[in-house]
């Protein structure tokens, strides 16, 4: 295949992918092993840079020194220069591993004084000498051999007039052998920092990647039957420990979401199967012998009751899963909750009545909230059906709506037996019955204030239960962020 258009070096980037490895342990093991190989190269050019500085030193210290001599010689017997070759060849064998050779010329540059081997040290010149005192030497290449060279201006006798050019030359041979003996170690050094660093690098990758590992492997081992197991965080550096306690709490999540599911569909198959049963027994009743009109008829009115139940349990199922994946949109709008609640009142009237329930709506003022009209009268359906169905015969219900620290609050009370505590926290899960025997009558799915629980927390409120307290009773209480009309920002005004 051609490379990607508008890839300036695509030769590099398939170098760069083949030599970047794919495993992280791999990447961490070649990060370390650059990064000691870098510090030791460093380390060891600052070390062979400070030795070859310090040879220098030293050599430029003796070059001068023997130029000092010199010059004394100069000035004290200006004409003997067998005195001054002796000074000088005695001071070059003072130097065991080191020729030293001079050369004096006068002021028309002929020479005067030369030991041997100078001029192919020096060529016919050699360095210019300076007017001040020189410090520092300069390297030259003879015949194969390195030269440290200097060169300086000396005053013949009393200083009359009569001036000489010393130029001295340091073989350093020895030097150089010294440095490539060193140059030569410092690159075993390298080679060794270079296997070191990534045997090193490897070791300590892989026991930094031991928790990352076991991470992994308590993953890989969740099943629907362990998911109670955990990954102990404690024993993990800081930034691991985050990524442990991150994942046990996804497996609570997962353990809670799957516990729920499995006593959901457990709920469902037992809600299903009693009105499915009843179905199956009313039609093998009709079918087991010749009945009247009537009696058929008595026959459909049961079983249309039954599948009126099997409706509003799935009815009910389809608005929970619905809920569950955030797919129901909720349609604000401007509403009178004094009015929806008389309404609803109305409604339930004949029900009430019927069990022998008093109903009352209790709004002191007209209060307007911006709120899903249908899945308000919903939930609060919900709350007065569930209230009527619990309160005996000549017990109230009472339904009042206030507006309370800022929130819209809609309480449901009636007078019934009421929930004991240890069942109000489960009381608003699906299919949750405290005790059946407690409704005055038959009718009640389980999903009402599961439903209502919803719909609250979609208009970002939320439900309480409580039991009355010292009356028998219980109070359901609606709690509705305030989104009143003159509240609700500019553009959102109700319709």
């Amino acid at each position: 295949m051609g490379s990607a258009i508008g890839d300036p070096d695509p030769g590099h980037r398939r170098w760069f992918r083949l030599v970047r490895p794919r495993s992280l342990v791999g990447r961490l093991t070649l990060w370390y092993a650059c990064s000691a190989f870098v510090l030791v190269a460093c380390a060891a050019a600052l070390l062979y840079w400070a030795l070859v500085a310090n040879l220098d030193r030293k050599d430029d210290e003796f070059l001068a020194d023997t130029i000092q001599i010199v010059r004394a010689l100069l000035r004290e017997r200006p004409f003997d220069v067998a005195a001054l070759r002796q000074e000088v060849e005695w001071e070059g064998v003072a130097r065991r591993y080191a020729r030293v050779l001079v050369r004096v010329l006068d002021e028309r540059h002929r020479i005067v004084l030369e030991t041997a081997g100078t001029s192919e040290a020096l060529g016919a010149r050699g360095p210019a000498p300076s007017d001040r005192d020189p410090v520092t030497g300069s390297d030259v290449v003879a015949g194969g051999v390195r030269y440290r060279t200097m060169a300086a201006m000396a005053v013949v006798g009393d200083g009359s007039g009569h001036r000489r050019v010393v130029q001295v030359a340091l073989d350093r041979t020895g030097e150089a052998q010294l440095l490539a003996r060193y140059r030569w170690w410092l690159w075993l050094v390298l080679a060794f920092a270079a296997l070191g660093g990534a045997a090193g690098g490897h070791v300590i990758a892989r026991r930094g990647m031991q928790p990352v590992e076991a991470i992994a492997h308590t993953a890989a081992s969740i099943r629907t039957s362990t998911l109670h197991e955990r990954i102990e965080a404690a024993r993990f550096p800081s930034e691991l420990a985050a990524l442990a306690e991150t994942f046990n709490q996804m497996l609570d999540r997962l353990g809670d979401a799957f516990a729920r599911l499995s006593r959901f569909s457990s709920d469902i198959a037992h809600e299903l199967r009693t009105p499915i049963n009843n179905l199956r027994g009313e039609m093998e009743v009709a079918l087991a012998r010749a009945r009247s009109g009537a009696g058929y008829r008595d026959v459909l009115e049961s079983c249309l009751e039954e599948c009126v139940r099997l409706s509003q349990i799935i009815d009910g199922l389809m608005f929970l899963a619905k809920a569950e994946s955030a797919s129901v949109v909720v349609q604000r709008a401007t509403i009178d909750v004094g009015r929806e609640v008389q309404a609803l009142c109305e409604l339930y009237e004949p029900a009430a009545g019927e069990g022998g329930v008093r109903l009352g709506g209790d709004v002191a003022e007209p209060l307007m909230a911006r709120l899903d009209r249908a899945l308000f009268q919903r939930a609060l359906s919900n709350l007065i059906a569930n209230a009527i169905t619990h309160t005996p015969p000549g017990g109230r219900v009472d339904v009042r709506a206030v507006r309370a620290k800022g929130n819209l609050c809609v309480e449901v009370v009636d007078t019934g037996s009421g929930i004991p505590p240890e069942h109000l926290p489960h009381v608003c899960d699906r299919f949750y019955r405290v005790d059946p025997a407690r409704s005055t009558r038959p009718g009640g799915l389980g999903l009402g204030l599961a439903i209502v629980k919803s719909i609250a927390e979609f208009h970002g409120g939320s439900i309480a239960v409580a039991r009355r307290h010292p009356q028998p009773g219980t109070i359901v209480t609606l709690t509705f962020p305030d989104q009143s009309p003159e509240l609700a920002p500019s553009g959102h005004a109700a319709a």
